[in-house]
Parts: C-alpha cells; structure tokens; sequence
C-alpha cells in the first residue's frame, strides 16, 4: 500500500516519518539477524560449557531480584537447562529466519527472565540485547535470505523502509554517546581512573606491556576512550569516514577484549553489531556475492517495499517514540538522588556505565534479638556465593535485600523480631577504605524502594 504526503498528514503523521519511509535495501537488517543470532548462539553455549548455568541459576539459595521482578525466580536444575535450551534454539531459528517472530519472543522472553533473576549477574551488554531483541521482534528481518522465504516466497521483500534499520543504529548510537557521556567525570579525565589501577596488571602483555606502568597511558586511554564513545556513531553513520571509524571499532573494542578479558562478549557483541552502519548498498553486494552458493535457497525476486497500513505506522510511531524517551530518561535518572553516583550507585545500572570504577569493599552482618539482647554474627557464604557477596558488598539495595533475607531466616529459626545490622568498608578508585553504612541502622526495617538511602554514609574524598 502507497501512502502519500497528504494521507500521511491526514492521518496525523509528521513529516519527518516521510524521510524515515524512504526505501532502501534490506541487507542491512539480514545481515545483523544472521550476526546477531550467530553471536547469541555462541554466548549460550560458552555459558553452558563454562558450567554458568549452574553456579549462577541453580547453586545460590539466594537471589538478588529486581524492584518490580521480585516474581522472577529460577527454575531449577532442569528448568534452567531447558530454559537455556529453548533459548539456544530460538537464537538458531533468528539465525537462520525460520518462524522468526516467534522465535524472536521467545528469545526476548527467556534472556530477559535469565536477566531478571539475579541483578549480580548485572551486565551492560546483557540489558543490551535484551534491547536489541525485542526490537528484533517488530522489524521485518525475515523477508529476504531467510528459510521464512523459502517456505513462504509472497513474503519475500528487497526494500524496507530506512526506519526499520534506523531504529538498531540509533539503538547502538545511544549505547555509544551515552557511554561517553558517563565518562565526562573527574575521576576518569583528570585522574585517569580506573585505567591508572587496572592496566599496570597487564605489563606481562608484548610489546605494550612495559609501557603500562606510565600514567601518561591511562590518561590517553580514559580521554580516547571519552572521545571514542562521543563521537564514533557520527564516524559510522557519516559514508566518507565509515571505513576509518569501523577501523577504530575494530582497533578499540579488541584492545578491551586484551586488557580486560573478565569483559566478556561486549566487545564481540559491539564489534558485530557496528557492521549495521555500513550502507544498504555494501551489505546487499555480500550477498549478491554469495548468491552462487545459496541458489537452491533464493526464491525470486520480490521489488515491493515492505509497507505498514497508516493505524499500524502510528501504532509504531508511539511505541518506538515512548521506547526511545524512556532509554534518554534513564540514563539520567541518576541526577534525582543527592550524593555521589558512584558511591551510593542510585540510578547507576541501565546507564550505559561500563567499566568506570574499581569499587571493593568488605560487609559484617549481625542479627540482634531485641528481646533477649543476644547477637549473632552473620557467615556470608552460609547464604551466599563468592560473586554475590562481592557484590553485595558495595550496593545498598542489595544490602537492603540481604538483611530482609536474613531477619526471615532466622525468624523461622525461632528469633523473635530480629534486627539486622551492617558494618561495612568500601574502598573507591584506590582511595582508603572507609566506614560504608551507618551501623546503628536496623536494615530489616529499611524499605526496599526508589528513595533515597539515608542510610549510607556521605562520600567524602581521601587521598589515594
């Protein structure tokens, strides 16, 4: 269906959704469906033979839920395995674009569930392909070089409309802009931390290695990497330095794999899914490249434009504007809380903060029965994992968490209205540990919410 200006306007569309509907070809979009399903494939399966599933989703006898998720809880040995499972399965299917819809919510459905279980786990890349996938759902990646084709040739589709490709760069450009926008803080420009602490640990390296030790190279890592994040979606999106700026992606996020491989797949992730940039032009000619190879699997041609009926365009027009205030708004959330981000880590998480700090710390829990007088010392790792008490260890809301946990616990071994205090020292950016929370504070009675923690001692800086 043909939509014109006028119709467009009558149907109260803005003129700038014109431009978006321009037509180009929709190689841009396989591409990173088959990338994207591929990568996904790969992370489940490293996570399955690294034995993660296990020590993550089944050995904890405590969880750290989310506010809002508290309902999200894991299913045990063989429900985890087969959550993983049907995870696994649906990534192949987006690889592959057979039945992809479904198998785009399913992979949406059980990844954020996994996500959701436990925020320890918390990682910037797993928010974002929880992002990238359920933007999955709604594009039509499916409609050419896919198996959906080859069982359903009339859905075959050549053009898309520029906003069905828009929507993943613009998703991936905030990633980027709003990760160089965090890095705008005196600690990581004028102090060059916490690059001054992590990369003397890295003078076994060749080559680089000797020159670690010299804090000239923390400061040109922490204001090349501001610049980086600021302005490489510009580089990408512009055609005459898309070639020097993937070149820099390239360069960048293989020297973050190296230096920090407890990373993860974020740089992989990063590196693949930068590749949208490049024109619809570039990725159609890969394919038409491998045309000879795939023949029995190319229906014919098909030159409509995928196209939306008006109620829809607007139905998506709302969903994707309110999507993508929501991913400004958040980000910024942090500016509502008093203190210092960092140290009170309010609005801190789904903020695009990767790798801005070095933040240890040591907690002591004790249960108090008010009746009695009697205290008791808490052991950590009677409820807790390694990972999880690290973490514990430096976020209020899951000290909050904890306490609660623990003040049920030993109600049911017979306390009568435990209370639960915490003495805790935290270090930030290789400052002197200090005095975390105020210890005369019952935690047990603290509300886990979105206000403010009180509770937490205020930052004051030290000398490193």
């Amino acid at each position: 269906m043909t939509v014109t200006n006028s119709n467009r306007r009558e149907n109260g569309l803005p003129g700038w959704w014109d431009w978006l509907q321009r037509p180009i070809h929709i190689a841009p979009l396989i591409t990173f469906r088959i990338l994207f399903g591929g990568m996904m494939l790969a992370s489940i399966i490293r996570f399955w033979l690294n034995g993660w599933i296990t020590e993550l989703y089944v050995e904890p006898s405590f969880y750290f839920t989310y506010l809002g998720f508290e309902w999200v809880h894991p299913l045990g040995y063989t429900g985890m395995h087969l959550l993983f499972t049907i995870m696994a399965i649906s990534s192949l299917l987006i690889l592959l674009g057979l039945f992809y819809r479904p198998a785009a919510v399913l992979f949406f459905l059980t990844f954020t569930y996994v996500e959701l279980i436990d925020s320890t786990n918390y990682l910037n890349h797993y928010y974002f392909v929880s992002l990238i996938s359920f933007l999955l759902i709604w594009l039509p990646a499916n409609r050419y070089w896919a198996l959906d084709v080859v069982f359903f040739p009339r859905i075959r589709r050549e053009q898309v409309p520029l906003w069905t490709v828009g929507l993943i760069r613009l998703q991936l450009g905030m990633v980027y802009f709003f990760a160089g926008i965090a890095k705008l803080h005196p600690d990581w420009l004028l102090n060059a931390m916490p690059l001054r602490i992590w990369l003397p640990a890295k003078t076994h390296l060749p080559l680089i290695g000797p020159f670690l030790y010299e804090p000239w190279v923390a400061y040109f890592f922490s204001w090349f990497g501001a610049i980086y994040d600021l302005g490489i979606a510009f580089f990408l999106i512009n055609r005459k330095t898309r070639p020097v700026a993937y070149f820099f992606v390239l360069a960048f996020h293989l020297a973050t794999a190296v230096f920090f491989p407890g990373i993860g797949m974020f740089p992989y992730i990063m590196i693949v899914s930068s590749f949208i940039f490049f024109s619809s032009n570039f990725h159609a000619g890969i394919f038409k490249s491998l045309e000879p190879i795939f023949s029995p699997f190319i229906t014919e041609a098909n030159f409509k434009v995928y196209s939306l009926r008006p109620i829809t365009q607007k139905f998506f027009l709302t969903v994707f504007s309110l999507y993508f205030i929501l991913q400004v708004i958040i980000p910024f959330r942090y500016l509502l809380y008093p203190g210092h981000l960092f140290w009170n880590e309010e609005g801190f998480r789904f903020s695009w903060r990767v790798m801005l700090m070095e933040k240890s710390g040591i907690a002591y829990f004790y249960i108090k029965e008010p009746a009695t007088g009697k205290t008791y010392e808490i052991n950590n790792r009677e409820f807790l994992t390694p990972l999880q008490e690290k973490m514990m260890s430096t976020q209020p809301d899951m000290m909050i968490r904890y306490a609660h946990h623990l003040a049920a616990v030993y109600a049911g071994r017979g306390l009568k209205e435990p209370a639960v205090y915490a003495e805790s020292y935290v270090s930030l950016n290789g400052e002197r540990s200090r005095l975390y929370l105020d210890s005369t504070v019952n935690l047990a009675k603290q509300v886990v919410g979105w206000k403010h923690y009180t509770w937490v001692l205020p930052y004051i800086k030290t000398e490193q």
